[in-house]
């Protein structure tokens, strides 16, 4: 059902592409949010008739999965290298199998209406395809390039990562403080670093040109400690000369702020890691091969004994981790393949600023343009074996390389290039970012590069750009930033009209879930326990766009009683209204909506239906502007409010006056007000059905269904119109929404009555209604609903014109016998008050509350004697007399109620 209509489809089409998770994942809740999001954005787009494109798929995700093949080899015992690419890639092809799929199964048990016939993978053939022109294209722009640059190192995967897979945790460290010797003097510059191992890598010292303690040292060199060489004294105001000793250690090979005064200053770059983070030559044969951290501890305890260590001081520090991995990162300068994000930038920055994308919340433009602004060269090149292979291929070793789709063209290249059919070819080992081919997926998915021309009839053609991305913003940068430049670059088009940005879902106190603290809620678990419309409508009402979510059993619990509600709104009108006596169906299906009802129909029916018709229309179309609107959370709480307050509360119980004889109903208006029950449920339902698709779907086709048109053939909810139509205006009654509210505010004050009197909730009491020419017939017309709702006595309700005697002689009544209540203008309430209270056992009560009040009054104002009040401080006193002013206030009004029961 999820499949998007055929091009035959006048309507402007809608797409949204999905975030592809993890092929080897599993479901978290923030799966479960942007499932429950754009599946209500799905259906929605569906009902309303147009072509609508939810394209599901799933990503090759080239560190998370490799690392786990990596862990069952190292399990084993050996290694990727030591198996070798092919079987390694044999590996993680059979891992993907038997571990791929489930996610794909749970977003499905989570209600996902996505077009699953689209199925995509970033690494099926086509999309491969689309991966190597998209980097060729780039290379022939100039905008790929292959340089050394500081990049971030994770030495467990031997693989370069971006900035945005760096995260930064506050631990406790240490700062080293040391001695620079200087060369050929007795004097010393004294350096601190939080990591001496990289004291090897060191090819200068800088100090602030203005620092008085160090402006002698400029231009002298000083000794590496325990290198065999030196390196010169800089000046550069880059140094805080009050932080640590004001003598910073420049390491161009290892930080990413040395690197650039290593570039600034032509200093030499020394590489002192291998690609596992042990020490390399560069450091000498005493730390060749150790782990870096046993290096440091060596290093350390060897300047000890050379007197060149001054102290060790604990320091929190800022340490880099792998996102995936959990090691710690090392920057080091490596040779990689870069795309430059300069001239892309600007357009994906442009983009958002002329309008071409939209973003909400707002307030993300401005990160996105900050970040756009202070862009750099993206790193491309990743050192796995999983994911789409460099299309780059070296001629006899390098560096001369081609750029081609595979061999045979590469080998094709080259010989235009001058070199010989069978000259030696081989492919760069490396692989893409990942990030690189999910910036494809919005065109990729739809067959980019083929396909696209105007009126071809494609996929591409018809269903790019996207109207809407919706996505964490979490990954703002991360895929839609790239999205954006890459879909602008390779298509001349902005990828999608609209971001929609969901926040995370975090612990009921705001706390990040986390096994660790055991507040993970598993979605999994939880639509078993729960269902998934109770999870779904939990994750997406009460929320605002771009803020995080809390979120708690009680939540979920709570609309898994609104799914039952709903259930006992449906059993009613189904299995009671539109059932004899005996349990058989007495209507056909002459009851089942055909479309909206409109002013005429509305014109003949009594004031409760045409309120709640006008109720239901009234609510249609303020969720489709919601939804139009991206408010997804706020159309769903009025489709709550609307069925638990108007239908279930107030509708569903007066017609209860026309379905049974017993009430004063039967005949015509029985009938009419099943029509109702069921036209508004089957709406009611429908605008529902995005939030909560399985109860509504079953629900539905309980329902009474019109005579299908020739042609027609059964259907789903999900594929029946929405309420409102393209631009369609809904048949409301103003009058009946105003003059219903009067009799909402006429039950409710006698209600209220009822409570503040306490009386038992079986017992039926008299009223007296005193109304205005405008209301009398109003209520006059609904006396049976009133007396059910009120729950007054039937024989003992009068109805009376203001203008009348009798009303006039309630007025006039001093006598306090009844309970007056004015409601509004020209509407009042006179309840007798031996209809509300047991006279003899409300006075002995009132009695006892006498007594006791007198007892307190007494005691207080003897206590406020005249030295009392002399001695104790003013506050003391205030209050002694503001509580005996309370006491007697409510002694005055025990004693007026003694007084109205005579």
């Amino acid at each position: 059902y999820g499949a998007a209509s055929s091009t035959t489809n006048p309507r402007p089409p809608y797409t949204i592409p999905m975030p592809p998770p993890n092929v080897t994942g599993r479901l978290h809740m923030g799966h479960a949010i942007f499932v429950a999001l754009q599946d209500i954005l799905a259906r929605f787009h569906r009902m309303r008739g147009r072509p609508t494109l939810w394209l599901p798929g799933t990503d090759h995700a080239g560190i998370a999965t490799q690392l786990q093949v990596e862990k069952a080899l190292l399990a084993e015992g050996t290694s990727r290298e030591e198996v070798g690419r092919e079987e390694f890639l044999e590996r993680t092809w059979r891992y993907k199998g038997e571990q791929g799929g489930h996610i794909v199964r749970q977003m499905k048990s989570l209600g996902a209406s996505a077009d699953w016939g689209r199925e995509r993978f970033t690494l099926d053939p086509a999309l491969s395809d689309a991966v190597k022109e998209a980097f060729i294209q780039l290379h022939e722009k100039g905008l790929i390039y292959r340089g050394q640059y500081m990049v971030n190192w994770a030495p467990l995967l031997k693989t370069a990562v971006s900035d945005l897979e760096v995260e930064y945790s506050e631990e406790e460290g240490k700062m080293y403080y040391f001695k620079y010797e200087v060369e050929g003097t007795d004097e010393f510059l004294p350096v601190a670093t939080t990591r001496p191992e990289t004291i090897l890598g060191d090819t200068a010292v800088c100090v602030h040109p203005d620092d008085p303690r160090y402006k002698h040292l400029v231009g002298k060199r000083v000794l590496v400690p325990t290198m065999d060489r030196s390196i010169p004294v800089i000046a550069d105001t880059y140094v805080d000369m009050e932080f640590g000793t004001g003598a910073l250690k420049i390491t161009p090979g290892h930080d990413p702020n040395d690197y650039a005064l290593g570039k600034k200053y032509d200093l030499p770059i020394i590489n002192i890691l291998n690609k596992d983070a042990t020490m390399n030559a560069n450091c000498g044969p005493s730390y060749e091969s150790l782990d870096r951290f046993d290096a440091r501890s060596k290093l350390w305890a060897e300047m000890e004994e050379l007197s060149l260590a001054l102290k060790v001081e604990p320091h929190m520090q800022r340490v880099p981790r792998s996102q995936r991995g959990g090691e710690i990162i090392e920057p080091l300068v490596s040779s990689q393949w870069f795309v430059k994000t300069d001239g892309m930038g600007k357009k994906a920055l442009n983009a958002v600023k002329d309008g071409s994308i939209k973003i909400i919340p707002q307030r993300f433009e401005k990160t996105w343009y900050n970040w756009l602004e202070d862009i750099h060269d993206w790193c491309i090149s990743r050192q796995l074996w999983w994911g789409h292979r460099i299309p780059v291929y070296y001629i006899e070793g390098g560096p001369e390389y081609v750029v081609a789709r595979d061999e045979a063209e590469a080998r094709a290249l080259a010989v235009e290039k001058g070199h010989a059919s069978d000259v030696a070819l081989e492919q760069d080992e490396d692989v893409l970012d990942t990030w690189f081919s999910s910036g494809l997926w919005p065109f990729a998915t739809l067959g980019w590069p083929e396909a696209g021309q105007e009126g071809d009839g494609s996929d591409l053609s018809r269903f790019y750009p996207a109207q809407c991305l919706e996505t964490g913003y979490d990954i703002l940068f991360f895929w839609v930033a790239r999205m954006a430049m890459m879909g602008l670059e390779l298509t001349g088009k902005a990828p999608f009209e609209t971001v929609y940005m969901h926040g995370l879902v975090r612990a009921a106190d705001g706390s990040k879930m986390s096994k660790t603290k055991g507040n993970v809620i598993d979605p999994v678990d939880t639509v078993e326990k729960f269902g998934a419309d109770s999870l779904r409508y939990s994750l997406v009402t009460g929320v605002t766009p771009g803020q995080d979510i809390p979120l708690n059993v009680e939540k979920i619990e709570s609309n898994k009683m609104f799914a039952n509600k709903l259930w006992n709104m449906h059993k009613f009108v189904v299995d009671n209204a539109l059932k004899d006596s005996k349990g058989t169906p007495s209507y056909d299906d002459d009851y089942g909506v055909r479309g909206s009802m409109v002013q005429q129909d509305l014109a003949s029916l009594p004031l409760p239906e045409r309120w709640i018709i006008s109720r239901c229309h009234v609510l249609a179309e303020a969720v489709t502007r919601d939804l139009e609107r991206y408010e997804l959370g706020v159309g769903g709480k009025k489709v709550y409010e609307f069925l638990w307050d108007d239908f279930a509360d107030w509708y569903i119980e007066i017609s209860k006056t026309r379905l049974y004889e017993g009430l004063g109903g039967g005949g015509e208006q029985g009938d009419e007000s099943r029509r109702v029950l069921v036209y508004v449920l089957d709406r009611a339902l429908r605008v529902l059905q995005p939030y909560m698709p399985f109860v509504t779907e079953m629900l539905w086709h309980q329902l009474p269904k019109a005579p299908m048109r020739e042609g027609q053939t059964a259907h789903s909810l999900m594929l029946a119109d929405w309420p409102v139509m393209d631009d369609e205006v809904l048949a409301k009654d103003e009058a009946a929404l105003r003059d219903f509210e009067s009799f909402q505010a006429l039950v409710k004050s006698i209600r209220n009555a009822r409570a503040e009197y306490v009386v038992e909730q079986s017992k039926k009491i008299p009223a007296d209604v005193v109304l205005s020419q405008r209301l009398l017939p109003v209520v006059e017309a609904e006396v049976n609903s009133l007396i059910l709702l009120g729950k007054l006595e039937p024989g003992s309700v009068r109805i009376l014109d203001e203008a009348s005697a009798e009303a006039a002689a309630l007025k006039a009544d001093q006598s306090q016998k009844n309970v007056r209540l004015v409601v509004q203008d020209g509407m009042e309430v006179y309840l007798p008050m031996s209809g509300l209270v047991d006279a003899e056992k409300e006075k002995a009560r009132l009695l006892r509350q006498e007594s006791k009040l007198q007892a307190e009054i007494e005691k207080l104002e003897k206590r406020l004697n005249p030295a009392f009040v002399g001695k104790a401080p003013a506050a003391v006193v205030e209050k002694a007399r503001a509580e005996l002013a309370e006491l007697v206030s409510q002694a005055d009004k025990v004693k007026d109620s003694l007084a109205k029961l005579g």
